[in-house]
């Protein structure tokens, strides 16, 4: 890592992910080191696009989100990477932080990922820190566990490892390695009333969550084989099969967290059938009512044309395998 010329302000990008091998529950909180590893896939087309600006004139940080000032709990974690980075660069000058989403956010899309991928990515760059990209994915951790997973592209692995320095996110398969496409079918728009952040500390209490973490490492080995051999039914029973055990977690947590809605499972339904009848198709649900419906390519619009009539279904969403966090132009618009 090596400090550079202080540039004051930059711009970074970065895509959501969905998680196959699903993150849920933290061993330490403030650090957010997970209970278990996962394995995720970046979401192309879906984005945030955060701007971060270093003014001497700022007497406290400042955080817009879409166009509203936003504080609170949201502008808390954003500090918490802003520290960071001012105590990497030995400065102590406060920042406005612009985010600008192109999708809903708070509804089970990974808006946090993105958000927090994007702004370590900018803060870093705006100060001047060249960081690899292992440390740019511990940076969004601290504000979002599977936000370290948006820093490296395509199919990602973010491991438990034994602290700090050891707890990031790498690739297993670039972009292009598999054309799977997620068709996001949105069923609600509305932020939900307890939030990912909370629900993690939440798992401990759940009689499940114990197993579920002992577990994850066959979880993780059959999912990884799977992307790598393009083994689609493999690989389609271990993602509903994981996302089944976080679900059931949040169940039976205290207080219990019931994310899906009727229609959530209506489609569920619709796409396990399909499968038995051929279709190269499985679902996955992150918290939240949204069902992702993870299928090749070249099926997504049978997909499409599964579930854009069922009862519920206001839209479906289609995202393939995304890239890398990266720095953009900072007059671009988001």
């Amino acid at each position: 890592m090596e400090i550079q010329k202080f540039s004051h302000s930059a711009t970074a990008l970065a895509h959501p992910n969905i998680a196959f091998i699903k993150y849920w529950g933290n061993r330490d909180d403030a650090l957010r080191l997970p209970a278990n590893g996962s394995i995720s896939m970046n979401l192309e087309g879906l984005d945030t696009r955060t701007r971060v600006h270093f003014d001497g004139s700022l007497r406290l940080d400042e955080l817009q989100i879409d166009g509203v000032p936003t504080g609170g709990e949201s502008l808390e974690r954003v500090k918490r990477v802003l520290d960071e980075v001012r105590r990497l660069a030995v400065m102590q000058v406060f920042a406005t932080v612009d985010s600008q989403n192109n999708f809903p956010l708070g509804v089970g899309i990974a808006s946090s990922a993105s958000g927090f991928a994007a702004l370590a990515l900018s803060a870093s760059g705006a100060v001047g820190i060249d960081m690899d990209e292992s440390s740019l994915s511990r940076l969004a951790r601290l504000g979002s566990g599977s936000a370290c997973r948006s820093i490296p592209g395509g199919f990602v692995e973010w491991v438990t490892g034994t602290g700090d320095l050891d707890s990031f996110a790498a690739s297993i398969a670039p972009q292009g390695y598999w054309d799977l496409q997620d068709c996001i079918v949105l069923l609600s728009s509305e932020p939900k009333t307890i939030g990912s952040s909370l629900g993690n500390k939440l798992a401990g209490t759940s009689p499940f969550q114990a197993s579920r973490v002992a577990d994850t490492p066959r979880r993780l080995s059959i999912c990884r084989k799977s992307i790598l051999d393009r083994d689609f039914n493999a690989f389609a029973t271990i993602v509903e099969e994981d996302s089944n055990l976080m679900h059931s977690v949040m169940r039976t947590s205290c207080p219990p967290l019931f994310y899906w809605l009727p229609e959530s499972l209506t489609v569920m339904q619709a796409v396990r059938v399909a499968r038995a009848a051929g279709l190269h198709a499985c679902y996955t649900i992150d918290a939240g009512p949204n069902v992702h419906i993870i299928c090749e390519a070249l099926v997504s619009g049978d997909v499409v044309k599964l579930v854009e009539n069922l009862p519920g279904v206001r839209e479906v969403r289609l995202a393939k395998a995304g890239g890398p966090a990266r720095l953009v132009d900072n007059s671009a618009q988001a």
